[in-house]
């Protein structure tokens, strides 16, 4: 009996359950198929515990394994090793990014489910929490291009005080990254300045799916649903654009950029420390060079079709179109005033004054200014208010004909000395 006693009130009770079973069938109550059944096993393995009965009795009904060391246990200066080196090296990694580190840096070819039991054993990381509610998966888009996803996620990306924004742009069909930046704040600048990247390098796609910020959408109230006639200067420049805007009432109905953002929170800020980026231009230039790549390698999916619904961008104008437009009216002496400067038109061939029109005021992403009256540029200013010296402006000005022309190229009129043009008349 005391090589009974490390066995548990499970086993014992198992173990009884047999002995029952197998008396039953000596018995001719039952036949052996029967009691095979009823245990749960086949009738090959009832054999075999018929015979370890008959030979060892209730003993030989017990594990045979309890108590001995896995052929296959990992070395315990294996363990020390991998704890080891998440206590020194990788203490902020999550537990896949670790694993994926031991495999590449390390060459220890663990399970993952074995490194997660070693963490979470050893009290170094903490257990998962359970899960919410049960939640359908909405199916991918078939074609890249079909609908694009942007958000923001604030964290401390460099593991300080610091707090930053990261906005990325990605696909819904293979979860393809095509910008990611830091930025102070996500704005209507910033978001403007990523959507035109995007357009400019991919082409136009067909929907951009956002939660319901301010940048994004107008709401009469908090909560309330969006209004889809009062536009945003985002939503002004993707009608432009010819691209449609959703908008997403819940984060779970964004769940597939708010689990790409948990994959984020959970690698950037250890790439950037093991990348030695402690600035915002140090780490933008990091993203775009590097891991932005080496994202999409491990986390881009294969679309459902091949093909793409990307159509290339033939406009030169996005400048003009991915800017902050503002409504003004041309005072007296033909300047307009916007944030407390006075912008100075110029005179124009077309139109004697343009005192009492209204004008619209670009102002760009790098900070400068223009005046717009319907397709006529009036000028291109700084950022503090003096006019900027742009040839394509002055071009615009200066070859318009008409008012409510568009401007036009036309050949310039060669200059001729009078007294040699009327001698070349005389006969």
């Amino acid at each position: 009996m005391r090589s009974m006693i490390s066995y548990t009130k499970a086993a014992m009770e198992r173990a009884m359950k047999v002995q029952e079973v197998i008396l039953r069938a000596l018995a001719k109550r039952i036949t052996w198929w029967q009691a095979a059944e009823i245990i749960g096993i086949s009738d090959r393995q009832m054999r075999r515990w018929r015979e370890r009965y008959e030979e060892f009795g209730f003993r030989g009904l017990f594990d045979r394994r309890r108590g001995k060391p896995s052929p296959k246990r990992v070395p315990v200066a294996t363990l020390e090793r991998v704890l080891e080196l998440y206590r020194e090296q990788y203490f902020d990694l999550n537990v896949r990014h670790f694993h994926e580190k031991l495999q590449d840096e390390h060459q220890i070819e663990l399970s993952y489910s074995w490194v997660k039991g070693v963490l979470q054993g050893a009290g170094v990381i903490a257990r998962g929490r359970k899960r919410g509610q049960h939640r359908k998966r909405r199916p991918r888009r078939p074609l890249p291009g079909m609908l694009l996803h942007i958000d923001g996620s604030e964290h401390r990306w460099f593991q300080d005080e610091r707090w930053y924004d990261l906005l990325v742009i990605l696909d819904d069909a293979n979860s393809e990254i095509y910008y990611a930046q830091l930025v102070e704040e996500e704005s209507s600048t910033t978001v403007l300045q990523a959507l035109r990247d995007v357009i400019a390098k991919q082409g136009i796609f067909c929907a951009l799916y956002s939660d319901r910020g301010s940048h994004f959408w107008l709401t009469p109230k908090a909560g309330a649903a969006v209004d889809h006639h009062r536009l945003t200067q985002v939503g002004r420049a993707l009608r432009e654009m010819g691209i449609q805007m959703i908008p997403a009432y819940s984060p779970q109905a964004r769940g597939r950029s708010e689990r790409n953002f948990g994959t984020w929170q959970g690698r950037l800020p250890q790439e950037l420390r093991l990348a030695g980026c402690t600035t915002l231009e140090a780490a933008n230039r990091f993203l775009r060079e590097h891991y932005m790549a080496e994202f999409n390698r491990r986390f881009q999916v294969k679309p459902e079709q091949a093909g793409s619904a990307f159509v290339p961008c033939r406009r030169a104008d996005l400048e003009n179109i991915f800017c902050l437009q503002w409504l003004r009216t041309v005072n007296r002496d033909n300047t307009v005033s916007f944030e407390n400067l006075h912008l100075q038109i110029e005179p124009v061939r077309w139109r004697a004054t343009l005192a009492g029109c209204t004008v619209t005021v670009h102002q760009h992403l790098d900070g400068t200014l223009s005046l717009h009256y319907g397709p006529h540029c009036l000028g291109r200013y700084h950022r503090h208010g003096l006019p900027h010296p742009d040839p394509n402006t002055i071009a615009s000005t200066e070859l318009s004909r008409g008012r409510g022309t568009t401007p036009f190229p036309c050949n310039p009129i060669p200059k001729t000395n009078p007294t040699a043009a009327a001698a070349r008349l005389q006969p």
